[in-house]
């Protein structure tokens, strides 16, 4: 076994050899009774891999691995989505660079170039994941776009559109105006940002009067079609029913009442713009207002509107249209307002309302069974605390607009003939038959949402609508891992489609993650200069490519600089390859039921050294154990019997951490139990015993039957060091060369478990300690051998004391132990207490008190010193007020570090200053 743990050596070599193997395959243990199976959520073909995809995709391996192990038939279904939009942008910037537009192209030759794209570049994510040692069946992988997939979509339309739960109708939408597409509520970012409130005067017909009126947007003012007062306002009662010489056109509007407007807000009269308003656009229709766009796809004005303003754009006509109403004294006043502006999610343009012909589903009607079957237990969400999220948005719920008008994704299968009838087939050839021979007919030159084909991914990657093997044995899924920011766009959908075409759940188990943050707690984005890529910290990264990479697409020289700065400060020689395996650690050990997730390198380094730690414990049992023979039946000490029991412990609450999704707290159990029971401690314990002929032998086999287990517990979370140790085990138990993915889940034993060991270990461990810290607070050697008293023991404590003296002789270093009766004085001594039993260091000739007293008064003087100066800082308003809470929380907390070894080295003062 190689002296250094190389990470990079060892990932490469099984990353190889679990596909080359097959290992990953959903046909192995087909015998098995139970079947488990996870759904990929399927990352666009256009990404990478994130830091939350990296988090999520270690939970989904580990749940995965540790079914399998468990004998279960097991899949995780991989696959990749075409991502409409996000896709489509890409390929467009990509032409764009030679002046050539998709329309240049035409649609056919347009999408030719995506699956160019796609075969080309489409497969960074998928071989990320090989390098996190995502253990997916890649022979089953799929793509959304896949004819199978693509058939499904259609039938599921089909199907809706028969049943009358999707429509084709005129409604005011979400309207991106870069990407001239419609969008969904959820694909909108709405944000506080400063504007104006613009306030009017609208002169009241055949009067000297005018009503007040404010808006955020006066550009729509062109298409206001009514003005409107409460019912019960007195101020404005007998105007209900005049008109308003609408300003800059030639046209009247109705002064109408309506229970909408709020009394208090402004002047309490309200514009009604029902075509770019989507409250006013539901006012309109109470009142049977007429509806007039004035806008073009890509947000100008149009020749709706007979005016000077057609063909400018929304904002220049808005600030042309402020200076005319002020020409013509019709602008009251303009005041600062802060309002919440919506921005589409992938441009980042402000969406506006805009009435055009799109396709809805009719979305209630599936909604209920969706609702009843997280109410009813069939589907449950962890943490329970998010079915309050799901319910109050399924609560009030609202038709699902499908339509998207662009190229890149499932074309809308739907034929119109020139009188505007519909027919709706899986093909041209059906639809003809719909409309008989000699009509001619014209495809829908939409496409659907991408959203709506994901939501059949859980059925649809298994092959229905056929009734394939895969669907009866995978279907219903047991767990969907996914963020909480995904729950509407995807995890409601899923679950409502699948009922509808199932009659089934998708899930039993919804699990939602937090976020990763930054080690602040800081939302990690490109602008803040926080982001990791995972990848960068497996392989490792120099300063240089970390600084490119941070700036790369940054437009502010400022920004760019501030976070060069700040990365230099932080990374000065780069971010050394710390491997997957601790990469994969950390975030097991992250996974706890927060929302917010802090991401510190420093918990990463910290894995790393338990690998570290691990490799060299195995270097040592396998190097104990060469060319020994394996005694499994030998007689076992109480060191043996303590470990194997800790063993079943551990494997009990590692099982229990398992199935209640707390990968957090099952990573913290294996974590102490290798790192403090087996390497601290059992091998310490090891040592003594191998050197006994009664002990050795039951030592050996104890050392290596332990080893195993821990690295078949160990392999979910860090599957590629375990298979490396296992191989290598394989040599002292001479079993085959087969890997460690093939191996059972260790089950517990509960002979094995043994209080009687785990008492006296514990004993012996209190003593052990207890010499251990007087050691360490009168600065005695570890390696100078100790006299040692012990008084007021029992007969218990004398039989531990028998079994245990070369033991304690070894690890303790003691020079003898002398057992003094109730009535006889102690030396001058340090002092530990073992239960009731005390123990006693005499100091003579140990330690120069007065050389000692004087040593730990200046560690305290020199910390007295630091205390002042961290007090000062935190004490001075101006560094209070000006530094960032970042570095204000850094010298709070190396303050409390300093008080602690102040109050530290006071104690073992007042101890040594007492003898």
């Amino acid at each position: 076994m190689e002296k250094t743990y190389n990470p990079e050596q060892i990932e490469a070599k099984f990353r190889s050899l679990w596909e080359d193997k097959n290992l990953f395959s959903s046909d192995s243990n087909t015998t098995s009774k139970n079947a488990y199976c996870i759904m990929l959520p399927p990352p666009n073909v256009t990404g990478s891999l994130h830091m939350g995809h990296a988090f999520q995709h270690t939970i989904m391996d580990i749940l995965t691995r540790y079914h399998r192990a468990n004998g279960e038939q097991t899949l995780w279904q991989p696959g990749t989505d075409h991502a409409g939009i996000a896709t489509q942008m890409v390929v467009e910037s990509q032409l764009a660079i030679q002046d050539i537009t998709r329309y240049e192209l035409g649609r056919d030759k347009f999408i030719d170039k995506i699956w160019d794209w796609k075969a080309q570049s489409g497969g960074t994510i998928t071989s990320q994941m090989r390098i996190l040692g995502s253990s997916v069946d890649w022979k089953k992988e799929r793509f959304t776009m896949d004819d199978g997939l693509s058939n499904a979509v259609k039938k599921v339309f089909i199907q809706l559109f028969e049943e009358g739960l999707i429509y084709r109708g005129k409604r005011l939408v979400n309207w991106d105006p870069v990407l001239h597409t419609a969008v969904s509520d959820l694909e909108v970012i709405s944000t506080e940002e400063q504007g104006s409130l613009w306030h009017m005067r609208y002169p009241i017909t055949n009067t000297n009067e005018v009503m007040i009126v404010a808006t955020t947007r006066p550009e729509t003012m062109l298409g206001d079609s009514a003005v409107a007062v409460h019912p019960d306002d007195k101020r404005y009662t007998h105007l209900i029913g005049k008109t308003i010489d609408l300003p800059l056109t030639n046209r009247k509007i109705p002064i109408i009442a309506d229970d909408y407007v709020d009394m208090a807000f402004g002047t309490g009269c309200v514009k009604v713009t029902p075509a770019h308003n989507f409250n006013d656009y539901e006012m309109g229709l109470r009142h049977h207002l007429k509806v007039i766009n004035i806008l073009t796809d890509d947000a100008k004005i149009n020749n709706v509107v007979d005016s000077i303003y057609t063909g400018m754009d929304r904002f220049k006509a808005r600030k042309q249209i402020i200076q005319d109403l002020d020409n013509q004294d019709l602008l009251e006043k303009i005041d600062k307002h802060k309002l919440m502006i919506p921005r589409g999610d992938r441009t980042n343009a402000i969406i506006e309302p805009y009435l055009t012909d799109q396709w809805f589903v009719k979305i209630k009607p599936l909604a209920q069974p969706a609702i009843d079957a997280v109410k009813n237990g069939d589907i449950r969400f962890i943490p329970e605390n998010w079915n309050k999220t799901y319910f109050n948005w399924m609560d009030n719920i609202q038709d699902w607009c499908i339509s998207r008008q662009i190229w890149w994704g499932h074309r809308i299968p739907a034929w119109y003939d020139d009188k505007g009838n519909i027919f709706v087939a899986d093909s041209l050839e059906q639809a003809q038959k719909q409309a008989g021979e000699g009509i001619t007919l014209t495809q829908d030159e939409d496409v659907l949402d991408t959203w709506f084909s994901s939501a059949l991914w859980p059925f649809s990657t298994l092959g229905w609508p056929e009734k394939t093997h895969d669907l009866s044995r995978f279907y219903p899924t047991d767990v969907l891992v996914t963020g909480f920011d995904i729950i509407f766009f995807w995890v409601a959908r899923m679950i409502m489609f699948g009922l509808k075409f199932t009659g089934k759940v998708p899930f039993k188990d919804i699990y939602i993650t937090g976020l990763i943050k930054d080690r602040q707690g800081q939302k990690m984005s490109k602008s803040k200069g926080n982001v990791f890529d995972p990848i960068d910290l497996i392989d490792g990264i120099s300063l240089q490519d970390l600084l490119k990479k941070r700036t790369q697409g940054l437009m502010q020289s400022k920004m760019a600089e501030k976070i060069k700065k700040q990365t230099k400060k932080e990374f000065a020689y780069g971010i050394p390859a710390f491997g997957t395996d601790a990469l994969r650690f950390t975030f097991a050990a992250l996974a706890s039921f927060g929302s917010d997730i802090k991401f510190d390198l420093k918990r990463v380094e910290g894995y790393r050294n338990f690998c570290n730690k691990l490799w060299n414990a195995s270097r040592f049992v396998l190097m104990k154990l060469e060319c020994e023979t394996i005694d499994t039946n030998a007689q076992l000490s109480t060191a043996d019997e303590w470990i194997l029991s800790r063993l079943q412990n551990t494997k009990i609450n590692v099982e229990k951490h398992l199935s209640d999704y707390r990968l957090d707290l099952m990573s913290q159990t294996l974590y102490e139990f290798v790192w403090h029971d087996y390497c601290d401690w059992y091998l310490e314990l090891s040592k003594t015993l191998l050197q006994d002929d009664t002990t050795k032998a039951g030592t050996q086999a104890t050392l290596i039957k332990v080893l195993s287990e821990i690295v078949i517990l160990l392999h979910p979370i860090i599957p590629f060091i375990t298979e490396e140790i296992f191989e290598q085990c394989n040599v002292i138990t001479s079993r085959d060369n087969t890997s460690l993915m093939t191996q059972s889940y260790p089950q517990v034993i509960n002979n094995l478990i043994s209080t009687k060991a785990v008492i006296e270990i514990k004993w012996l461990q209190t003593f052990i300690l207890g010499i251990r810290q007087i050691r360490g607070e009168m600065n005695i050697p570890t390696s100078k051998p100790l006299p040692c008293f012990v008084q007021n023991f029992n007969s218990t404590d004398e039989q531990y004391l028998a079994n245990n003296i070369s033991i304690l002789s070894s690890l303790a270093k003691m020079e003898n132990i002398n057992k003094l009766t109730t009535t006889e004085q102690a030396p001058e001594s340090a002092t530990a207490l073992v239960g009731d039993m005390k123990i006693f260091i005499p100091l003579a000739g140990l330690i120069d008190k007065n050389q000692e007293i004087a040593r730990l008064n200046k560690e305290i003087d020199k910390l007295e010193k630091q205390k002042i100066q961290f007090e000062g800082k935190l004490n001075n308003e101006n560094f209070i007020k000006g530094a960032p809470g970042a570095i204000i929380n850094v010298e709070k907390e190396r303050l409390a570090v300093t008080l602690s070894a102040i109050n530290g080295f006071n104690n073992q003062l007042n101890k040594i200053s007492s003898l």
